[in-house]
């Protein structure tokens, strides 16, 4: 008995692997219809998961899409190639029009038109031409002469995140596509774009602690073991980093007990101001707007507003320390007050500082900037921030 067909919507919120398993008992014919439904940057990863000869069969039983989706797997993942769909209406430019709505007319009962696209003989796209100007057109009008020349068109190898930038002032239903020749490769919709990108956001937040873009709210406890555990064993590593920082002053914190209070006071102020610059560039950095040879003067703008911070936010901080200081009778309550004032306002500066590094040194190296970044940064401020504090105060004990 053939397995039911799982509903759509409940596919969408199951990661790839397990999306791939509920299909799995399927006959090829239905799990296509499925992929089809899902759409090419959805299906396309799903239909990954299954083996070489499954793929294949699978795509036996389909229409021209999934021929369309075995090229698109030779492009980058996140990239707009990834997505692409067949041209469903590509006519040459010297083509009628009431020979082009006589073909379209079976085509259009199964697939929505939105633009018929003129080549050359070679492929390359010349014109587009809107199904409503065909329509009021004159029948026997040719293309080219209701066809809007040198149309836009997307690269497949570019990053969605890149298409988004160019697409968001043109707001079109279809994209076409074209390589580096000018020759029309394929589609994408609008709306599947508009999606991926969404998917894109939302993952950055996962990223940025070690969660895989792959993690669903439905994913086994098992894979998201394997997608979380490596990190927090990084994470871990780093710590104890942190711990051997604060182990090396142990002696001073005998001394002056009130130091461990401010300890973590310290830690979550600089951890916050680098957190709020490494948001701003991982933002800037999504939307184009951290142009190349901007990355110094972001630098210097996120150290000098994490000072300015760390200063203001370090007068409340060093008066807390003074009074406490003074309730407890110490009389080096002055120079306690100030060595928290510097040591919280030269660590918001140096926070600032690799807030803003973080994700230009990971795409430097070709990593996703947004991957672990929240990681590297926490153990990077707590770092120098608990070195400047506790060295201060060893200067103090050993005056």
């Amino acid at each position: 008995m053939q397995e039911p067909v799982p509903p759509i919507d409940e596919l969408r919120e199951l990661d790839a692997d397990a999306a791939a398993r509920r299909l799995s008992a399927l006959s090829d014919a239905a799990i296509g219809d499925v992929l089809l439904a899902l759409g090419p940057g959805r299906a396309l990863a799903i239909l990954d998961r299954f083996s070489p000869d499954r793929r294949t069969r699978i795509a036996a039983t389909a229409s021209d899409d999934f021929e369309q989706w075995h090229e698109n797997r030779n492009w980058p993942v996140g990239s707009v190639g990834r997505i692409m769909e067949p041209p469903p209406a590509v006519f040459a430019a010297d083509a009628r029009v009431s020979d082009v709505l006589d073909r379209l007319r079976p085509v259009a009962t199964r697939t929505l038109m939105t633009y018929v696209f003129v080549v050359d003989d070679a492929g390359h796209l010349t014109g587009v031409v809107t199904f409503r100007e065909m329509v009021f057109a004159a029948p026997d009008q040719r293309l080219d002469a209701i066809m809007v020349a040198r149309p836009f068109s997307l690269r497949p190898e570019i990053d969605v995140i890149d298409a988004m930038r160019e697409v968001v002032h043109r707001h079109y239903p279809v994209y076409p596509v074209c390589d580096a020749s000018g020759r029309l490769i394929g589609v994408v919709r609008g709306s599947v774009l508009f999606a991926e990108q969404a998917f894109e956001i939302s993952a950055q937040a996962g990223s940025m602690v070690g969660v895989e873009k792959e993690e669903r709210l439905s994913t086994s406890w098992a894979r998201s073991l394997r997608f979380r555990h490596p990190w927090l064993q990084l994470n871990l590593v780093a710590t104890f980093i942190t711990a051997t920082v604060v182990g090396l002053f142990q002696d001073t914190i005998n001394q002056i007990v009130l130091l461990a209070v401010f300890l973590p006071v310290l830690s979550d102020q600089c951890n916050n101001t680098g957190c709020q610059a490494l948001a701003v560039t991982l933002r800037g950095m999504m939307f184009g707007e951290l142009k190349p040879g901007q990355g110094w003067r972001l630098l210097g703008k996120e150290a000098w507003l994490g000072f300015i911070n760390g200063s203001l936010t370090g007068l409340l901080g060093a008066l807390a320390m003074y009074l406490l200081a003074h309730f407890q009778g110490n009389p080096d309550a002055p120079m306690l007050a100030f060595i928290t004032w510097a040591a919280m306002a030269s660590s918001c500066a140096v926070a600032g500082l690799v807030g803003a590094g973080v994700p230009q040194v990971l795409q430097r190296f070709g990593a996703d900037p947004a991957t672990a970044s929240s990681i590297f940064l926490t153990k990077a401020t707590d770092v120098v921030s608990l070195a400047m504090f506790l060295g201060l105060a060893a200067w103090l004990v050993a005056r």
